[in-house]
């Protein structure tokens, strides 16, 4: 558990790890972050823009596994293969149909591992049930959000406004939590992170999605404030309820898939609580024709 005490976190508030990310391959982890960016802006702005779903979908059994793995290091046992399969079919069933199927996905999803489940002892039922639960909600349903923003004719900027300000929220807290942090914003669960590193996430984000409502959209800078705001909110949430699992499961990262970055699920956390808050939004200040 030491290294997790120790671990540094992205926005750099005081700690014990020392400033900023240390222990990071800092040039691996901007050229991971280059090639990321690459696989999803390439095919979202393609001529077949299914093609991004193709890519929900590999992060997703990608980061289903990895949850997985984690949880069986405490002992529970949730269900791959009923998961592999309902996860890739919500991030599918989510574009091709709608949130209803979405739904309908996870729910089947949720009983497929039951059922599967039922064969083992029934020794510890309880516990691989939730887990399996926990796992399905948690990965392949709200990245599913994600493909619901996708359909719409203007899906592509859609996402690309989504992830643009959850991206601002990591940059704005790294600047200003390296430069200014000095008080811990929840320093049992993640102690390098500030409330300053949050109050310049807070400003990033609402910049960024009032420049990007304007020039994307033609929409109200004010609209896009209050998006970016409560982006900032879920990411900041997301990155630390990760932090809460790592910590309960005693492990650094979720992965190793990454260099610089840890697993897939490290770069996600704070995307997938985002995802749906977006969606609902976007859907809201941005409501189709």
């Amino acid at each position: 558990m030491a290294a997790i005490e120790t671990a540094p976190s992205f926005d750099g508030a005081p700690g014990k790890g020392g400033p900023g990310r240390a222990g990071r391959n800092l040039p691996a982890a901007i050229g991971v972050g280059v090639l990321l960016a690459a696989l999803v802006t390439g095919p979202l702005f393609s001529p077949y823009k299914a093609a991004f779903i193709g890519v929900v979908a590999l992060a997703v059994a990608i980061g289903v596994y990895e949850v997985v793995q984690a949880l069986r290091t405490l002992g529970a046992q949730p269900t791959l293969v009923p998961l592999l399969v309902g996860g890739v079919a919500m991030a599918v069933l989510a574009y091709r149909n709608g949130p209803d199927a979405l739904f309908l996905a996870l729910v089947l999803t949720v009983l497929a591992s039951l059922a599967w489940r039922l064969a083992d002892p029934a020794e510890g039922f309880l516990r691989d049930v939730a887990a399996s639960t926990f796992t399905a909600v948690y990965v392949p349903f709200l990245a599913g959000f994600a493909s619901l923003l996708a359909v719409p004719d203007d899906g592509p900027r859609r996402v690309a406004t989504f992830l643009a300000v959850v991206v601002a929220s990591d940059i704005g807290g790294y600047a200003a939590g390296a430069l200014l942090g000095r008080h811990a914003l929840a320093p049992t669960v993640s102690p390098k992170k500030s409330w300053e590193g949050f109050i310049g996430s807070l400003l990033a984000c609402g910049g960024v999605g009032a420049v990007l409502f304007l020039q994307l959209f033609d929409a109200s800078p004010l609209l896009g404030a209050g998006f970016g705001v409560a982006v900032a909110l879920t990411a900041t949430l997301g990155d630390l309820g990760e932090s809460m699992v790592k910590r309960d499961i005693g492990i650094k990262d979720m992965g190793t898939l990454l260099p610089g970055h840890g697993g897939i699920m490290d770069r996600l956390d704070s995307l997938l609580p985002t995802a749906p808050v977006a969606y609902l939004l976007i859907m809201a200040f941005l409501p189709l024709p």
